[in-house]
């Protein structure tokens, strides 16, 4: 029962292969008589097409890769969520696997997927390095990047302009009578990071003030690198009054650290976060934090990643650029 194929529903039903082949792509040259009997062979003997054996003879297998850093991070998980329903939408089946944002790792995915004849591939990742760029454009598929920024603009990606919204953040502080405002990313070397060091600085800049190193501490994303981050800060001479968090599990990490030393936020010191996940209503106060539409940026991705596989036209449209904004909440005044 568990090997049924295609030339046995042939056999049984009395046609041709290629009359059951038709039916189960849903061709609409069958002969409605014929086309119940093959269903009703189909249905009795328990077949399943094999996705595997019609991907090699359409050359098509309608599975796309993700590759995504963390599955359990909030944030990878709601872009794999816009993936999933758009992959949906377009009849596509996901094979979804956590790199661990490990470079080797990511090249082992990538090829392990490639052998997997998928149709493409969307990948997440914060640090896309020129070996990446490389490998890519060697994939016989297309790849489109996700929530993940590449320099060049060699690879289609879809993003925020994540330079600009650090600007913005910095001059809300700015307008609200900030002069010492603090900046805590990740990874420096990473190209996300530095787009959002540049916007603090031109922030900076924009509103007259000096830029002072020991405002900017680097961090990995998570809630205990939001603790020491603040801590680091505490100990400034003089110490920051807005702190713009690069992560929204920094800035809960950032604010439950000032409150744990007796500051009162938005009192004492203002918070802006990034991303807009869920985290940031779940702390009290609840977080002002700069929109990112993480669903909206997988969806779009993976739209876009169909039309690259059906080789529709899309000449200007690979790097998209999605508009973020502020959400004003407790953490600022």
């Amino acid at each position: 029962m568990n090997n049924i194929t295609i030339y046995d529903v042939a056999r049984e039903a009395n046609v041709s292969m290629a009359t059951v082949s038709r039916v189960v792509n849903g061709n609409p040259n069958v002969k409605p008589a014929t086309r119940k009997k093959v269903l009703e062979v189909i249905e009795r003997l328990g077949y399943r097409p094999n996705a595997v054996a019609r991907g090699l003879a359409s050359k098509k297998t309608t599975t796309v890769g993700v590759i995504i850093p963390d599955i359990s991070s909030i944030f990878y998980a709601e872009l794999a969520r816009g993936i999933e329903d758009i992959a949906t939408m377009y009849k596509y089946n996901i094979i979804l696997s956590n790199s661990d944002e490990n470079q080797e790792k990511e090249f082992h995915l990538l090829n392990t997927m490639l052998g997997k004849q998928v149709d493409g591939i969307v990948f997440m990742g914060s640090n896309i390095t020129d070996q990446h760029v490389q490998e890519f454009q060697k994939s016989p598929v297309p790849i489109v990047l996700a929530g993940s920024v590449e320099d060049t603009g060699q690879v289609p990606a879809v993003n925020i302009d994540y330079e600009a919204a650090a600007y913005d953040a910095v001059t809300a502080f700015a307008e609200q009578g900030h002069r010492n405002i603090a900046c805590v990313i990740g990874n420096g070397s990473e190209p996300i990071n530095q787009k959002k060091l540049s916007g603090y600085k031109r922030g900076l800049e924009g509103a007259g003030m000096q830029f002072n190193e020991s405002y900017v501490v680097e961090g990995d994303y998570t809630y205990d690198s939001g603790i020491e981050s603040f801590e680091k800060l505490a100990e400034a001479s003089e110490r920051p009054t807005a702190i713009i968090a690069g992560a929204d599990e920094m800035a809960l990490g950032i604010v439950h650290a000032a409150q744990d030393k007796g500051y009162h936020v938005p009192d004492d010191f203002e918070v802006i976060s990034f991303d807009n996940t869920r985290l940031t209503l779940m702390v009290r106060p609840q977080i002002t934090t700069i929109v990112q539409p993480l669903y909206d940026i997988g969806a779009v991705a993976m739209r876009l990643l169909t039309k690259l596989m059906n080789k529709e036209t899309v000449e200007g449209q690979e790097q998209v650029v999605l508009p973020h904004r502020i959400e004003k909440r407790q953490s600022t005044k």
